[in-house]
Formats: C-alpha cells, structure tokens, sequence
C-alpha cells in the first residue's frame, strides 16, 4: 500500500471513530465539503483545535493541512502524526519556501490541502491579515479554492484560555471556485475573495444573535491577550481568577458567558481592549521600568535554536527584555534591525528569525509575547 492510500484509509477510519465527540464537544453543525479533483481549502484560524473542526466538514475529503513546525518536535506524538495525518510543516518567522513547495506537490498529485492562511490564530475574536503571497499560491496551484469559515469557535476555545466553553459552532464552505474561475484574477484579487469570504467578529456575531458559553474559570488566561492595565497604564499588572480580570490598582471586570465584560466599562470586549492597548504601546504611553532605555520584561524564559531535521539546542534560561532597539533573552541580545521574521505560537512561544537562524522562545508562567511582537512589527 503506497503511502497516500494509507493516509485516505485512515482519515476515513479516524473521521467515524471521532467525529461524534468532537461535534457534541463542541455543539457544532457543520456542512460537508463536495468538489472533485484536488482543493485548496482555506478557513478563518480561530482556535488550536480548528483542523478538527474543519475536517468535520471533510468527510469524504482527505486533507493535508500545513501545521506549524512544533508540532514536529514532540518525539514519539510527532513521529504518530506523520505516520497517521502527514501535516506539511510551516516554519512560523520564516519565508515559508518549503511548505509552498510541499503543497504544490501534493496538489499537483492530485491531494487536497487545508491552509490557515492567517498563520496563527486570533488574539481578539476578529481575522488577522492573510499572507500577501497565498493568492499567489493559489494561482499557481491550478487547484480549486475553497473558502470556509468557523462561526462561534473562537469563544468556544479562545486562543488565551483554558478549556472548551460549550456554546455553538457552525462550520461551512463558503465559496468554491474553479480554477478556470481563478485564472481571470490577480493574486491580491484572489487575497481579498478570502478575506471576504473568511470574515468573522465574534462580537458583532454576539451583538446580533447572543450565544452563552458555559465553562468554569472564563477568564483564567486573559493576561496572555491583555498586557496593559487601561487604568494604571502598567504592563504585566493584569491577574485572572474564575471569571475575573483585575489589576492591584482596583480594575476589576467580569469575564461573562456572552464573552463581554461586566461592567462594559472602559471597554465592552477584549477586542476593544486590544485595539487600545496596541496604541498606546504603539505611542509608548504606558509606565515603563526605570532602567534606562528598557520598555517591559518578564522572567521564567528558555531560549533554544531550532536547527535542520527539527533539532534543539537549548542556549540559557532567566529574563526576556524588550529594549527600543533590541530584544534580550537569557543573555543573548537581538538587535531589532536584524530580526527578520516573528511571530507567537499557541499560547506561549515565540519564534523567531534572526541573520537565517531559527530561535524558539519559551514561557513557563502565562508571558504575553504579543507585546513583544507589536514592538518589533513598528520599529
């Protein structure tokens, strides 16, 4: 048996052993994908368990889906997964040449792929930019492209917290288009169909037809998503308890089954709150440490170097810091200028490419990174 065959034998196995209790997990519905020949699915990234949840939709569709490189370095899970599922690796803060070249061939052999062209999931309930280069991928691909879009999982299993709120998902195509279709248009045509069709707010959606989302401890996580306290201006002041979000300076908010603040004041959503918190970071009106020149820290990191083949070569543990000009872990100091590539993974990585070489930092106490990232993509 050729190793296609394997993988097709298997997905069907693996769709009736766990479809069930992966839908009434959720609460979801979902409608199945139908297209002959190879498919380039494409779908919003809202949650770690969307490949799941999109394959509902992929009954009688075998898909490779491009996951991120990490999952590959999790010893005898990651030898499991290639041998069970083949997922095309992605190296997150990287050019990605390789995994373009992978999924061309495999949707030239005639397989279809699923790509979270976003690359990461979503902070704040709303779509994150696609990358500029899949139109590109898909033009050339000569494949169908197909749209789908998570509707509700995002609150289900935000990317900050903990556990799965049962609420309601509902997953669907959205467009399908031949590529005969395709070939009339530009790649930046071809991003803005996707990012048309793959559009979610999940507060606008709450706004306009409310879902409780019932779990214990809601909050719990939210510092992950939030760093900067709206009434003290302080970063990494933010706790979460239960369903509380609070700072020692007497903010105190319900974290409530709808996913809106209680009391709505200063901001209703996290979504707001985001948008605020990356101004003012943008604009350094925060308070800062009093070391000259250093914008933030947190402790309790690991830095290691991901070399070929997925090796790893652990370089020192202690302190993150985040300078105007440079970014320093557990001794090592990156210039900005020469960080290429950045960017977070789940919950508490951030990767990240400095002069080719690939990096891993790691959190071992709930470290927001993203405002780490923020101050890089502006510098």
């Amino acid at each position: 048996m050729d190793e296609y065959s394997r993988h097709l034998k298997l997905w069907h196995a693996l769709y009736a052993m766990n479809s069930g209790w992966i839908t009434r997990k959720f609460n979801m519905t979902h409608e199945d994908l139908h297209v002959d020949g190879p498919a380039l699915i494409v779908p919003n990234h809202v949650s770690a368990w969307d490949p799941l949840l999109v394959a509902m939709s992929l009954r009688d569709k075998q898909a490779y889906f491009v996951a991120s490189e990490h999952l590959f370095r999790m010893g005898p899970v990651s030898k499991l997964l290639e041998f069970v599922v083949a997922p095309i690796p992605r190296r997150k803060a990287s050019t990605g040449t390789d995994t373009v070249k992978a999924c061309l061939r495999h949707l030239r052999e005639g397989h279809s792929i699923c790509l979270f062209a976003e690359g990461e999931q979503s902070w704040n309930g709303r779509n994150i930019p696609i990358f500029p280069a899949t139109g590109k991928l898909v033009k050339s691909s000569g494949a169908t492209l197909v749209t789908y879009r998570l509707e509700g999982a995002y609150l289900s299993l935000p990317r900050w917290g903990k556990g799965v709120r049962r609420g309601r998902v509902y997953g669907h195509p959205v467009g399908i288009y031949p590529p005969e279709q395709l070939k009339s248009l530009t790649p930046k045509e071809i991003n803005a169909l996707i990012e048309r069709d793959t559009a979610e707010d999940a507060w606008e959606r709450q706004r306009l037809s409310p879902v409780r989302y019932i779990g214990k401890h809601r909050a719990e996580g939210l510092e992950r998503a939030l760093y900067l306290c709206p009434r003290c201006r302080r970063i990494g002041s933010l706790h979460t308890n239960g369903n509380r979000i609070f700072c020692d300076c007497g903010l105190d908010l319900e974290y409530t089954e709808t996913g809106f603040f209680s009391p709505e004041q200063p901001f209703s959503n996290l979504a707001e709150w985001d948008d605020w918190q990356r101004e003012k970071l943008s604009a350094r009106e925060f308070n800062r440490p009093a070391e000259d020149g250093l914008l933030f820290s947190d402790g309790g990191i690991t830095l290691t170097k991901i070399g070929s083949g997925h090796s790893e070569e652990q370089l020192g543990a202690g302190a993150l810091q985040m300078y105007e000009d440079r970014l320093v872990c557990a001794g090592h100091s990156f210039p900005l200028s020469e960080i290429s590539y950045m960017a977070d993974v789940l919950a508490s990585r951030l990767l990240l490419t400095v002069n080719g070489e690939y990096y891993e930092i790691l959190s071992s106490n709930g470290v927001s990174f993203r405002k780490y990232l923020e101050i890089w993509r502006k510098h």
